[in-house]
Formats: C-alpha cells, sequence, structure tokens
C-alpha cells in the first residue's frame, strides 16, 4: 500500500512537472508571437509630407505607407494618385514600379491620368451621351467625340479629403468626396470613398464607396502605369489575363456590343505571353486602338463574383504582380500613347513603357443593354474592390 502511494505520489509529481513544463512552453510561444506581432506593427508607417500647391493655392499632401516587409506605397489626396510603389526583385533589390512625378505640378501638366483614381465612369462614353429614365444627358467631351473617365475635371483632378490610419496589420489613407448633381454633366449628388489600405501580406487593398440621391452611372477604378522593371519597355513581359472573351472596339474606341471569343486572335492571354508576342499582327482590332487598349470578359458567373483577374511578371527582375477584383472586366492598356517626350522621377515614358490593368465594368455600358448595368440607384451603395498582391518569382 504505501508502494502504491509513492507511485502514486511520484507520478502526480511528474504529471505536474510535465503539466508545468507544457504551460511554459505555451506561454514562451505566445511571449514570442506577441513580440514578434508587436515587431510588424511597429515596422508599419504612414507618413505625411506636403506634395505642392495647387493654382488655386491648396496645398496638396503626399502619404508614403510602408508595411512590415519594406514595401512602400506612395499616394497623394490630389487625384487619388498613386505616385510610387515600391517592391523588391528577386535579389531583394527594390525598385519602384510606377509611373509618375515627384510633385503634384507634374500631374497637373500631364493629362494622361497617371495613378489616378478614375470617375465617375472609368473608361469611354460614347459621344458622351446617354439616357437614363426617359431623360437625356451629355457630358463632357475630353477625348475626341467621346467622355473619358469622367470628364474634364473628373476624380483625378479633384482635392480629395483625406485621414490616415494604421491598425495591427495595415496602414492606409481613407479619400472622401461629394460629386455634385450637374458634375461633368452626371446627374445626382454622389457621395463618394475610396480608401487605400497596405498590408503586412504585401497587397495593396482598394475600396471603393459611393451614395447617390438620384439615378446614375458610376463606374470606379484605378489607373497606375505598371512596369515591373521600373524602366524600358514592357514588350518583354508576360501577361495571363482570366478571360474567354472581349469587346472589340471601333476606330473612336467605343465598343460594338459584341463580345467575341479570343480564341484565335491577339487577345488570347488566356495562356501567359510576353506582351509583344502578337501586338505588331496585322489585325483590325490592333489597328483601332493602336495596340492593346480593350476591355476583356472576365470568367466571371456572376458581376460581382470575387477573382484573379490578371498575373503581370517580369522575367528579368522576378517581379509579379496578381490582380483580385470583383468586377465583370478589366481594361488593359499597353501604353500606346506614351511617346518618350514626358519623363518622371528620373524616367522617360517610352512609347510603350508601362501597361494599365483597371478592373471595371465595360465601356459605354448605358449605351449597351447587353452589358452588366452600372447604373446606381438612390438607396442602394456603390461597392467594388481591387487587390494588387505582389510577389517575387526565384
Amino acid at each position: 500500500m504505501q508502494f502504491k502511494q509513492l507511485t502514486l505520489a511520484v507520478c502526480v509529481a511528474l504529471g505536474c512537472a510535465q503539466m508545468a513544463y507544457a504551460d511554459t512552453t505555451t506561454t514562451t510561444t505566445t511571449t514570442v508571437k506577441k513580440a514578434e506581432v508587436a515587431k510588424a506593427v511597429a515596422q508599419l508607417s504612414v507618413t505625411e509630407a506636403p506634395f505642392g500647391k495647387l493654382p488655386s493655392g491648396e496645398q496638396t499632401t503626399l502619404y508614403t505607407l510602408t508595411n512590415a516587409n519594406g514595401l512602400v506605397v506612395k499616394l497623394s489626396n490630389f487625384g487619388g494618385t498613386i505616385t510610387s510603389i515600391s517592391i523588391p526583385d528577386r535579389t531583394g533589390k527594390m525598385g519602384d514600379i510606377i509611373l509618375g512625378f515627384n510633385d503634384v505640378d507634374g500631374y497637373l501638366k500631364n493629362k494622361s491620368f497617371f495613378g489616378s483614381v478614375i470617375g465617375r465612369f472609368g473608361n469611354r462614353i460614347g459621344k458622351g451621351q446617354f439616357t437614363l429614365e426617359g431623360k437625356k444627358y451629355q457630358l463632357t467631351l475630353n477625348d475626341g467625340p467621346n467622355h473619358l473617365h469622367g470628364g474634364t475635371v473628373g476624380f483625378d483632378k479633384t482635392l480629395w479629403q483625406a485621414k490616415s490610419f494604421k491598425t495591427e496589420k495595415s496602414v492606409g489613407v481613407t479619400l472622401t468626396h461629394l460629386s455634385p448633381d450637374g458634375d461633368q454633366g452626371y446627374p445626382g449628388n454622389l457621395k463618394t470613398t475610396v480608401v487605400y489600405e497596405l498590408t503586412n501580406s504585401d497587397e495593396f487593398e482598394l475600396k471603393y464607396k459611393a451614395t447617390t440621391d438620384k439615378a446614375t452611372p458610376v463606374n470606379m477604378t484605378q489607373h497606375p502605369y505598371f512596369n515591373l522593371a521600373g524602366a524600358g519597355t514592357i514588350l518583354d513581359q508576360e501577361l495571363f489575363i482570366n478571360a474567354d472573351r472581349y469587346t472589340p472596339i471601333d476606330a473612336t474606341l467605343i465598343p460594338t456590343g459584341e463580345l467575341p471569343s479570343v480564341k484565335g486572335t491577339p487577345f488570347d492571354f488566356t495562356v501567359s505571353q510576353p506582351i509583344g508576342k502578337l501586338i505588331g499582327q496585322s489585325d483590325v482590332q490592333l489597328k483601332n486602338g493602336g495596340g492593346y487598349d480593350h476591355n476583356w470578359v472576365l470568367n466571371k458567373k456572376t458581376e460581382n463574383e470575387w477573382g484573379m483577374d490578371v498575373r503581370f511578371y517580369d522575367p528579368k527582375s522576378g517581379r509579379v504582380l496578381e490582380i483580385y477584383s470583383d468586377e465583370p472586366g478589366v481594361q488593359f492598356y499597353s501604353g500606346n500613347f506614351l511617346d518618350g517626350k514626358v519623363s518622371g522621377k528620373g524616367v522617360s515614358f517610352v512609347y510603350r513603357g508601362a501597361i494599365v490593368l483597371e478592373p471595371q465594368h465595360f465601356p459605354d455600358s448605358p449605351n449597351k443593354a447587353n452589358f452588366p448595368s452600372t447604373i446606381l440607384q438612390p438607396g442602394v451603395e456603390y461597392n467594388n474592390k481591387i487587390i494588387y498582391k505582389f510577389l517575387v518569382k526565384k
């Protein structure tokens, strides 16, 4: 009996020791994790600096977002403009993958929507006209006979109200703006919000929201010019687009309304390939666009389905950009109007020296009944989201 009691006492003691060791290990692990989280939070930062004055005398601001991995995104409250994104290559060397300028003056002088938020309506509306609820509206014309990217003074030329923020996993900036009834010809007072958020997962998330007091077209997106090498042309960089169809255009870049297959055409990017591989082919659509300047119909079962739209890859640097959205289409523009006459941040904007990839609803949707609707009604909130995910292929 005494032996059994002694054994039991020893076992109990050993069990207690094991439990104590387990508790100590758990406590140590938890402490380490808390320290790692605290370090990651401490490495997140958002700073502000003057970005230059507008002709009105108003001061603009540049916000610098940095995550725990050293990725840096810079954006301004003027036009919601992304001025710079610096990411590493396969050797760890940081490089800026955005065409842009060092101050607001560069954006005032150049009207190619470099890096800006686009609205009220991204892309083109034919003749700047549409009929809504029995009334015909005429918008400003700023692209030959058509209305482009919200007009002559769109969201890209707006000084937004801005507020920076920081969480345990991200840093960002929230922009707000009221576009008044009649702005650029659009009906309704449109209250808009755009949230830019850089996370420690190396994702840059853009969220767009809007409400209106009258029915109105809304199709917001972003217009950064990407070159994953940082300079030179993008013709050897590779692109995958998750789309089996696209929207052909006429000579003024307005969709015809057709939705043909990309198979057997220069518009087939269902398998990743160099952008320059087929861009020089004799093709009426490439002629109309001066290269690629078309909307692809994404392979999504519903209009608001979330998924990867495109994958952009530079074999030389190893940099990879994946773009995710809940939009039904994506516009791919191959820098056809860049001519080397403009430069910024020490880089010449050469012919086809960058591409623009814009998740969106389709161009000229207010005039195409077979396209997904872009009409926002009172009492309904407009919501869409874009994520840029940055990777490195070794």
